[in-house]
């Protein structure tokens, strides 16, 4: 059973990220052949269009409820879709210009997990978008699965805050 290198948590076999604390595991970037398995193929890669915009790294479509509620975001807006961790489903609207998220209760998006900081990342209008960035988290925010200081969010982009993994749509109106 792999142990993590940030918080010690020791995780069921195959896991990529650390249950307790989201920390990519030690070898989780490399592929594992299953046992018995010792023939190769050739895979070729099949690259998207230059301006295909992607929907939801996780693989999980959006409902009917979600993609409504995206398509009537008020222009300069944007939302988060809760895609994995408790309270999945959930939706927060980034509609001003600094959106704080963490586990304390005065958090405009509260995030109840022990492996979340009370003050841990925020949200920030930008003329060029809206960046998150993280401020000072014990386990980190990430963006893609890479860990970030601050990065300017794209369509698509899954922001994970300890167990909550949330997916950033901003708004189609100018």
């Amino acid at each position: 059973m792999p142990f993590c290198n940030q918080c010690g948590h020791e995780n069921s076999e195959g896991s990529r990220f650390c249950s307790q604390c989201g920390t990519m595991l030690p070898g989780a970037d490399r592929p594992v052949p299953a046992p018995g398995v010792t023939d190769t193929a050739m895979l070729t890669p099949i690259s998207a269009e230059p301006d295909t915009e992607r929907v939801d790294l996780a693989g999980e479509g959006l409902t009917a409820e979600d993609e409504a509620a995206v398509g009537a975001l008020p222009a300069g807006s944007a939302l988060l879709i809760v895609q994995r961790g408790p309270n999945a489903g959930s939706r927060f609207l980034l509609d001003v210009d600094v959106v704080t998220a963490g586990r304390h209760p005065d958090s405009d998006i509260f995030l109840d997990d022990v492996t979340v900081s009370r003050r841990h990342a925020e949200f920030r209008r930008d003329p060029a978008g809206v960046k998150v960035r993280d401020v000072g988290s014990l386990n980190g925010t990430y963006v893609n699965r890479d860990r970030i200081d601050e990065v300017l969010l794209n369509n698509g982009d899954e922001v994970q805050i300890g167990k909550y993994r949330l997916v950033y749509y901003a708004s189609g109106q100018a």
